[in-house]
């Protein structure tokens, strides 16, 4: 009886997300029912949850919310944001007069390279999805040495560099690492062009 309840009252917020007539609406408005409709949504569960959001600009870029019992509410949610049609990663900060432009040149020991190529691609995804000021993380490996790692990171600002090198994830990678790297060499660059940026982005 109770699931019934709460696939009606579920059912009725759905609607209310589809039935707003966007077009007709500015970007403030909208982003106002859609505020609302999650509300609702999260009404409608007394069970303790969590919801993380990063709203920047007015613009939601991340919503993950708490297990539920009867219903997938976090992918529910997220269609009704539009969440399944966009890149799911947070809005970047600005390349600042301080940004930093990076090549990090690693070389692997051969037996930890599976590892480490594990550890590298966790790191790069969780800090361009989450880090305003990790604009770029793209590592490529070298096509006849595998073990040559190359990685190109950009940095907003010298104190979004910081809050990276201090972050849970880092932290993780480099100490899990450590043993895996036969050298490390940090070139920093100076763009050529500083009006030619990099936009880089994961789905």
């Amino acid at each position: 009886m109770t699931k019934s309840i709460l696939s009606v009252l579920f059912l009725s917020v759905l609607l209310s997300c589809n039935t707003v007539e966007k077009e007709k609406m500015n970007q403030p408005d909208i982003m106002e029912t859609k505020k609302q409709n999650i509300g609702n949504l999260l009404a409608l569960y007394p069970k303790p949850m969590t919801v993380i959001g990063t709203e920047v600009g007015g613009k939601v870029n991340r919503l993950v919310v708490g297990d539920f019992p009867t219903i997938a509410t976090g992918e529910v949610i997220g269609k009704c944001l539009n969440l399944d049609k966009e890149p799911g990663m947070c809005a970047k900060l600005p390349m600042a007069s301080d940004g930093i432009v990076r090549l990090s040149k690693i070389e692997v020991y051969p037996k930890y390279l599976e590892e480490y190529m594990k550890y590298a691609t966790e790191v790069g995804e969780i800090s361009l999805r989450t880090e305003l000021g990790v604009l770029t993380m793209y590592a490529v490996s070298d096509k006849e040495n595998p073990c040559l790692v190359t990685i190109l990171e950009t940095y907003a600002s010298k104190e979004a560099y910081e809050k990276h090198i201090a972050s849970e994830h880092f932290q993780k990678y480099k100490q899990g690492t450590l043993h895996m790297i036969k050298s490390l060499v940090l070139s920093d660059q100076t763009p050529l062009n500083p009006a030619n940026r990099i936009n880089n982005f994961i789905q």
